[in-house]
């Protein structure tokens, strides 16, 4: 089935993910929130569980389907399942944006189809700027500073000194501090919004991302800050976590929700 639909036509979407994103998207969707798109249904490896607003559906029977896949259940999904929802011509919207630091995964996707991929912005804005200054020549610098709570930031790769003192510090703790490239790579679940930046900019080497841990940090907090020929930018926000998934903000869901209207034509929309 083909992604592109005339003008006016309704998008018949399937969801990728039933978590803590993708359970507000659905609903939302199944609900009329979005004028021009439809749920119709879920891909998920555990049960639904009752109230589902669509049915729970095996892939190949989502991607037939539907005209977009909305992926919400991380970057493995993106890796598994990207290529072949491009591949049947459906569109595929994603937003564990993390998975495209894979340079060939990225280079895949982008030169894919016949459907088209997208990218919606999350839990930061600014994108669009940061996109459309980069038209007029690269920035010199990009700098991204993401701050969270101690315990959304512990990995399984951590060493037990560093984990020791995540748990027990009670100021600000520098984890880690790398490329857009490195970054998503090691916190798969809390730094897609790097890679959003690195997107925007279109080259994760030009991106310098610090990842802060704060015990006081009970809003999550991104900072971009960038410079260039034709001016300076500084972009912060400070969002408060998602109550099921600390690792992402509550706004998320909503941003999909927003990339979904954009890509289904939606009256009014700022693209």
């Amino acid at each position: 089935m083909s992604g592109r639909k005339a003008p006016g036509t309704v998008r018949d979407v399937c969801l990728i993910g039933w978590g803590a994103i993708g359970r507000v998207v659905g609903t939302a969707l199944a609900g009329g929130a979005v004028p021009g798109a439809r749920l119709v249904g879920v891909v998920d490896n555990r049960p639904l569980g009752d109230g589902a607003p669509a049915p729970q559906l095996p892939f190949d029977e989502a991607v037939a389907a539907c005209d977009l896949v909305v992926e919400a259940a991380g970057q493995a999904a993106v890796r598994e399942w990207g290529e072949r929802v491009l591949a049947a011509g459906t569109d595929l919207l994603i937003a564990s944006t993390g998975a495209l630091t894979d340079e060939d995964l990225a280079k895949r996707l982008l030169g894919g189809g016949p459907g088209r991929v997208y990218f919606t912005g999350g839990a930061l804005g600014g994108l669009d700027l940061l996109q459309a200054v980069c038209r007029m020549g690269p920035l010199d610098e990009v700098e991204l500073t993401t701050t969270k709570l101690p315990s959304t930031l512990e990995q399984p790769w951590m060493e037990p000194a560093l984990l020791a003192r995540l748990r027990g510090t009670t100021e600000p703790v520098e984890v880690m501090c790398g490329t857009a490239r490195d970054v998503p790579a090691r916190f798969p679940k809390s730094t897609n919004v790097a890679a959003s930046v690195a997107l925007a900019v279109g080259d994760p080497d030009a991106v310098r991302v610090r990842v802060v841990a704060d015990p006081r940090a009970h809003r999550t907090s991104h900072l971009v800050q960038a410079r260039g020929p034709e001016g300076s930018y500084r972009f912060e926000v400070c969002h408060a976590p998602d109550h099921d998934n600390p690792a992402t903000s509550r706004v998320v869901p909503y941003a999909v929700l927003r990339s979904v209207a954009a890509v289904a034509g939606a009256n009014g929309v700022i693209v």
